[in-house]
């Protein structure tokens, strides 16, 4: 296979690190200081709760549904003692900011990567960038979660929506513009008599993600190029439910040019069908895809363009197939390079079809949690079984100081999570990152059970309602874009 020849290689200048290991106060020290300041904020002379203030979202800014509260399918002791950790050293002062809606120092600040683009998007494999982590990649990380977030949001926000329906789709980058909406069908059914009595669970189609290109040209300068993502969200119905358990191995074919062992390489069933099955009123998965993205190639054609591929669990194994089949023939390396960023996926296919991905040029950052289930399925053996493709940057839920060290399967696959543990990642010999900015309020309120009571007791203190309801001023619970209404909480693990 002929490539193209390779620009000339950047160098990503890591900056000096030094870390500085202090010991962590006592709980009662800690528990101390909180309580101090909580008794002193008060109220100002006028009589203006500065609590309530604190936690006003900015005027006009989106407020968002908050990710999916996963179920525990491992029972956990209930009213038993859990050991916790000792304390981390961090401020009551820090611990009221990260406790904000918004957090008040903002996002990590986006510095120019013009020049880096290329590696911070997997030319080289990543080689160098992962342990420790270049803070570069770590935003970029970070950003295309959240990209996978607003998929979710789009889903709950119209669990009903159909092909040619009006899909709200809640970017927290306003840099971006969706340009359409992705739905994928299930190859099954429900009997008639069954869908009858529950239309939800019979509804074979659904709002998957959705493509998104950058057309803020301030943007496009700093990162060099024309990004054009398509996010993708997990299970979340009843018929991709009993495709995921379909997990014998089928042949994956498509329309790119046939690489010498396309006839080996084989993909999970339900996968492949949530993939390739067309709809009543729709057109595949992969239809969609492909004909949104060489329309967007075509309308920026003699532009730097790259494709990004992000989803989470059921969604970072979909993305995995269109990485391969835009790179394979749709994008391919002269137009356009393919990257994956997947959060939390299950194995894909076999080993013939993860070296065809890579072949074909496409390339696949897999973050993983150390304790979550979902990446070892389905499982490797017996031979000749399934096989991880591209490269992993593996995540540790008990290195996070807000995290139980006991915290559930349902936990360590969040989404939610996954972010979190990546905004504090800075290696995998390294403490977690003492500066990271991403507000954890989400993480509270999504896995409370998992969190440490230290963090429940005080987003207590500061009036924060963790379990529902409307007591937190300008509370994040409330639906997409639409404050007043109840929130909905879409159960789903894979």
């Amino acid at each position: 296979m002929s490539t193209a020849a390779a620009p000339p290689p950047q160098t990503l200048h890591r900056p000096a690190v030094t870390t500085r290991v202090a010991a962590a106060p006592s709980n009662s020290v800690h528990l101390a200081n909180l309580e101090s300041l909580f008794r002193n904020r008060g109220a100002d002379e006028g009589g203006t709760d500065k609590t309530a203030a604190a936690l006003q979202p900015v005027e006009g800014r989106r407020r968002q549904q908050p990710l999916l509260r996963l179920p525990s399918f491992l029972a956990r002791i209930r009213g038993e003692a859990v050991r916790e950790e000792t304390a981390p050293a961090l401020s009551p002062r820090r611990l009221e900011r990260l406790l904000q809606p918004v957090a008040p120092d903002g996002p990590s600040p986006r510095g120019n990567i013009a020049a880096a683009w290329r590696r911070l998007h997997g030319e080289d494999g990543w080689r160098g960038l992962l342990d420790p982590l270049h803070p570069d990649l770590r935003r970029e990380i970070v950003r295309y979660g959240e990209f996978v977030d607003a998929s979710y949001g789009s889903f709950l926000a119209r669990p009903d929506a159909a092909p040619g329906d009006l899909a709200r789709v809640p970017l927290q980058d306003a840099a971006y513009r969706v340009t359409t909406p992705l739905f994928a069908t299930s190859s099954v059914g429900l009997p008639p008599w069954l869908s009858a009595a529950v239309p939800c669970a019979g509804k074979r189609t659904s709002i998957v993600g959705y493509v998104a290109v950058c057309d803020n040209p301030a943007e496009v300068r700093r990162m060099g190029r024309r990004d054009i993502v398509i996010a993708l969200r997990g299970t979340c119905t009843v018929l991709e439910w009993a495709e995921n358990v379909r997990a014998g191995l089928v042949q994956a074919t498509d329309n790119a040019i046939a690489s010498p062992d396309s006839s080996n390489a084989k993909v999970e069933c339900g996968f492949w069908n949530l993939y390739k099955t067309a709809g009543d009123r729709s057109p595949s998965l992969s239809e969609m895809v492909v004909s949104e993205v060489r329309r967007l190639l075509n309308k920026y054609k003699g532009e730097e363009v790259s494709v990004t591929v992000t989803g989470h669990s059921l969604g970072a194994a979909l993305a995995v197939l269109i990485a391969d089949e835009l790179a394979g023939g749709v994008a391919g390396r002269a137009q356009a390079p393919v990257a994956v960023f997947s959060f939390g996926g299950p194995r894909v296919g076999n080993r013939a079809f993860a070296e065809r991905v890579e072949a074909r040029g496409a390339r696949v950052l897999r973050l993983v949690n150390a304790h979550d289930v979902v990446p070892r399925f389905p499982p490797g053996l017996p031979l000749p079984g399934y096989a991880d493709v591209g490269r992993e940057l593996r995540l540790d839920s008990r290195a996070s100081p807000y995290l139980r060290p006991d915290a559930d399967a349902a936990c360590c696959h969040d989404l939610e999570a996954y972010i979190h543990l990546v905004d504090g990642f800075l290696g995998s010999h390294c403490p977690f990152r003492a500066n990271a900015k991403r507000s954890i309020l989400r993480l509270v309120k999504n896995q409370g059970g998992n969190v440490k009571q230290l963090y429940i007791s005080k987003a207590r203190d500061m009036h924060i309602q963790l379990e529902g309801g409307t007591d937190m001023p300008g509370s994040l619970l409330s639906s997409v874009d639409m404050p007043g209404t109840a929130s909905t909480v879409v159960e789903c693990v894979h």
